[in-house]
């Protein structure tokens, strides 16, 4: 294989940066973010190594959800600009070299939507059936609800009809007969709307619940064909396109999402590593990790996991056993307020390592060494906190910070005008902004520039093969990753003290005539020879990235 072959499949070493677009820039002062202002940060997202933009929804919404309460699939949210603005905001970006994908939120509607309304209007109407309808009251289903502190059933009684409609999230979202072939129709339609526009794939909400069929009389085979029809669908659009499904389940039924041929989402989120990452850095010991990534399901090499330290939902442990997810509550989010549905945490990172840089570097270098693609959510590159003032989910979503003026160079609007309340203290914009990290070459923002730029220069970590390394140290989370001949050897120390790992190669791994040695975050150099050790001292919260240099293998590092 060579390396030209890796663009094929360029989502297997991608790095995604997740974005709101109300909140990331506001262009013209009324304090809401907007395509037009998005567009002028796009050169800074090029200069740090984004490949690939995520957009959350900014469909027309009324708002309840925080725009995943969608009206219209085929328009703008006209605080956010047109779909000019969105066209020429995706030209840029392409120009720039980075694709765009967006949030296909098709599990359900508003209950503004046209639809929804022409369906509450009649039984008989020709959208009644867009909808999952019951005629007899429902049973107890609070144990089924998504958000426990807001909803007590996933069916609510409509008064204009007398019957009760399914939603699995909340009461204004009634849920899509995905099973109804003219609302499969729609999708499609939708889904080849935007395709047009430009973007290179869709980040699928909730897959599960998309495709659940509880309740819906037209049932029309194996849900999993569908998600095969909307792959392929996809393919015929665009063959280099993307879906990357949410599918927050156990692995082994998370796996058949992927398909058994490769055939349903290229890509899923890696919730259960995620959560161990978690538990590992509570106790300080790396083994929960280990055994975790270890048990991770084989797929397809077409296939891939997506990798986050957070994303822009609570940052969930729902899998997690309950005393696990109280020993991460007790490190990381010990107060009520930090906490969310019982089950997980609404904050970042930063401020739950109380701002401690190594550690914190210790962390997002493992995010970029595991196997998989690397997922940022806006914020993370400079170390914003979170506003735990705001509700639920919104704490984490607020202004892009910018600036150390008082709306944080996110708007010209004063603050009591911003779409969303700034983070305030020790990580407000004072002290944590992009224009301060870019002029400090040691700031996390410089850190995270060089991990990408490490990232896209080895293919083993994207493509290769995962194996762990047995060390003697249960902080030490260490593994390899062998691609084409190449291998990388990754150390990580989840202890606050120093450790020590001894390494025996394989005699492959060393030429016959020795080697260079190359540490590929500090840039130091020894020679290796056949038979020695490789030996790494760690320091607290160490992190080393090695590679064994072969004579003439064409790397600059």
């Amino acid at each position: 294989m060579r390396i030209t072959d890796t663009s094929d499949l360029w989502w297997k070493n991608a790095v995604i940066y997740c974005l709101n677009i109300e909140t990331f820039c506001d262009s013209n002062g009324d304090g809401v973010g907007d395509f037009a202002g998005a567009a002028q940060r796009l050169d800074y997202l090029a200069e740090l190594g984004v490949t690939c933009v995520w957009l959350m929804p900014f469909y027309p919404s009324p708002q309840r959800d925080d725009g995943y309460d969608i009206v219209d699939f085929y328009g703008v949210d006209e605080r956010l600009g047109s779909l000019g603005d969105f066209v020429e905001f995706v030209r840029t970006a392409k120009d720039r070299g980075m694709r765009v994908i967006a949030d296909l939120v098709v599990n359900h509607t508003s209950d503004q939507h046209p639809w929804f309304k022409q369906a509450r209007s009649s039984k008989d109407n020709p959208f009644r059936d867009f909808y999952v309808w019951r005629s007899d009251a429902p049973p107890d289903t609070s144990a089924e609800v998504v958000f426990p502190d807001k909803e007590n059933s996933i069916w609510s009684k409509d008064e204009e009809s007398g019957e009760w409609y399914l939603h699995r999230f909340y009461s204004h979202q009634p849920d899509l007969n995905v099973a109804n072939p003219q609302v499969r129709d729609e999708i499609a339609k939708a889904i080849g709307f935007w395709m047009q526009l430009g973007l290179s794939g869709f980040r699928v909400d909730a897959v599960p619940f998309f495709l659940e069929t509880q309740g819906q009389d037209n049932q029309t085979g194996d849900p999993h064909d569908y998600l095969r029809d909307l792959r392929r669908f996809l393919s015929r659009r665009s063959g280099d396109a993307v879906l990357l499904g949410e599918v927050n389940l156990p692995y082994e039924q998370q796996v058949a999402f992927f398909g058994s041929a490769a055939d349903e989402l290229n890509m899923q989120f890696d919730f259960v590593t995620m959560q161990q990452m978690y538990l590992s850095l509570a106790r300080g010991d790396a083994r929960p990790l280990a055994r975790t990534i270890t048990d991770r399901p084989s797929i397809d090499g077409d296939s891939q996991w997506a990798t986050f330290v957070r994303n822009h939902d609570e940052l969930t442990l729902d899998k997690l056993l309950d005393s696990e997810r109280q020993e991460v509550f007790e490190a990381f989010g010990p107060e009520e307020s930090m906490q969310i549905y019982g089950r997980g945490l609404k904050r970042r990172l930063p401020p739950m390592l109380g701002g401690d840089q190594q550690r914190l570097r210790m962390v997002y270098s493992l995010l970029f060494s595991l196997p998989g693609t690397p997922v940022l959510f806006y914020g993370e590159e400079i170390g914003m906190g979170e506003n735990l003032e705001a509700e639920g989910r919104m704490a984490v979503r607020t202004p892009m910070q910018w600036t150390h003026e008082e709306s944080a160079g996110f708007s010209a609007a004063p603050p009591d005008r911003l779409v969303a309340p700034l983070v305030q203290g020790e990580y407000g914009q004072a002290k944590i902004n992009v224009v301060d990290a870019r002029r400090d070459p040691e700031s996390l923002l410089a850190f995270i520039g060089t991990l990408i730029r490490r990232y896209r220069e080895c293919p083993e970590l994207g493509w290769g093969t995962f194996s762990l390394i047995d060390t003697p140290s249960p902080s030490v989370f260490a593994h390899r990753c062998d691609w084409e001949d190449h291998s990388l050897f990754l150390f990580h120390n989840f202890s606050d003290q120093p450790a020590e790992v001894s390494v025996t190669l394989k005699e492959s791994d060393v030429p016959e005539g020795g080697g260079i040695l190359t540490d590929l975050l500090e840039n130091s150099m020894t020679d290796i020879a056949v038979g020695d050790k490789l030996k790494v001292k760690l320091p607290g919260y160490g992190y080393r990235w090695m590679r064994i240099q072969l004579p003439d293998a064409g790397r600059l590092w």
